[in-house]
Parts: structure tokens; C-alpha cells; sequence
């Protein structure tokens, strides 16, 4: 192994070892209260190595938030690709597929969520920020993508299918937001399961083409 690829190696040990420590320190003490210098101590490194990797907590924040869309992307490319599949079995995937992302890592999911409806945004490097923005509309387009089936097959009433994709993504995203204001006011965590139930299910009959009106 060379000079220049242990070099490589070692920057991305160190910036792994940055990020679990950022996800600890955002998990016991949230996003806006947690600091860099909070970060740099989990990680048993100086402020200084941290700010070499991130430029600040947003970036930082971004970067663990990155993983959950790309594990979106992953599980999305999964339901369509079930080509035989009917396009209701497909949506009852796809709920399935976005509920397993929560599942998967809550507090990312959470975090991306804030992420997306704020000033962060304008926070991050020009490459991160492509980066997510590319996932993201890589999601929406795959979901877009198996609601048009459904609208080709009549199946589904005829509406604009990327509207169709960015409501179901707002009714999720909404939820679960939702959820967590809940569970921290009232300590109710068993809202979510069932709020999402009944969302998609009023979703589900409104999506379903019933009369030759719905053309």
C-alpha cells in the first residue's frame, strides 16, 4: 500500500469516526443544543480536526443525513424493480419500503427532514448540497415512477404523477414530524404506526380511479 492511498484511508477512518460521534452527541442532546466542540470530544479529537473534515454542524448534520437518502434510494430501486407486480401491490411496498428507512435510523430521518425545510441548506458545501439534492430528486422521481403505472394501467386517477410522489413524501414526512412534537410533549410513541396507517389508507382510496370522471 502506498503513501498517498494510507493517506486516503486514514481520512476516511477519521471522518467515520467524526460522523458516529456527531450521530451519539446529536442522539442525547439534539441537533441545536449539540456543538462542535461537543462532537470533537465524543470523538477524542480537537475542534481544530473537526472543522478539517466539516466546515460546521450543518455540513456535519447533512452528511449523516446523506446516508438515510441513500438507503431511501436503495429500498426505493428495490420496489420498482418488482416489474410483475400490480400497482397497488407496488404501493403497498413502497409504504413498506419508506416505513423501513424510518425504522432504520429515526433520529437521521428526523434530522433530514428539519434539514430539508430550512435555511441549513444554503450552509453546506456545493458538492454535498448536489449530492443530496441528486438522491433526492432520484427519489421522488422512482416513486413518481410507479404511481404513473399505475395512472398507464387505470388504476389510479389521472394526476400528474411527480404531485402524486412529492404528497405521498409530504404525508410521510408530515407524520412523522408530527409523531416526534408528540412523543416529546406527551411521551405517546405509539402515534406514529397508526397515524401513518390511517394516512395512507385515506391516501390510497383517493389515488384509486373509481368513475371515468377521474380522467
Amino acid at each position: 500500500m502506498g503513501i498517498q492511498e494510507r493517506k486516503e484511508r486514514e481520512k476516511v477512518r477519521r471522518r467515520q469516526q467524526i460522523m458516529i460521534a456527531a450521530k451519539r452527541v446529536f442522539s442525547s442532546k439534539g441537533f441545536s443544543k449539540a456543538t462542535m466542540e461537543d462532537i470533537a470530544k465524543e470523538a477524542e479529537l480537537s475542534p481544530g480536526t473537526i472543522y478539517l473534515y466539516f466546515k460546521n454542524k450543518d455540513e456535519l448534520c447533512a452528511s449523516l443525513s446523506l446516508r438515510i437518502i441513500q438507503y431511501l434510494n436503495i429500498r426505493l430501486k428495490h420496489v420498482s424493480s418488482e416489474k410483475d407486480a400490480k400497482p397497488e401491490e407496488q404501493i403497498e411496498a413502497l409504504k413498506e419500503a419508506i416505513y423501513d428507512v424510518y425504522e432504520f435510523d429515526p433520529l437521521m430521518l428526523i434530522n433530514m427532514f428539519h434539514l430539508q425545510s430550512s435555511e441549513t441548506l444554503k450552509n453546506l458545501s456545493p458538492q454535498l448540497l448536489s449530492d443530496i439534492k441528486e438522491l433526492s430528486g432520484s427519489s421522488l422521481e422512482i416513486m413518481a415512477e410507479i404511481f404513473e403505472k399505475g395512472i398507464n394501467k387505470g388504476v389510479f386517477i389521472n394526476r400528474e404523477p411527480l404531485s402524486l410522489a412529492n404528497t405521498f413524501w409530504a404525508l410521510f414526512s408530515g407524520i412523522v414530524l408530527l409523531g416526534e412534537s408528540k412523543r416529546i410533549i406527551s411521551d405517546n410513541n405509539d402515534y406514529l404506526e397508526s397515524a401513518l396507517k390511517v394516512a395512507f389508507e385515506i391516501f390510497n382510496q383517493g389515488i384509486k380511479r373509481c368513475t371515468s370522471s377521474d380522467s
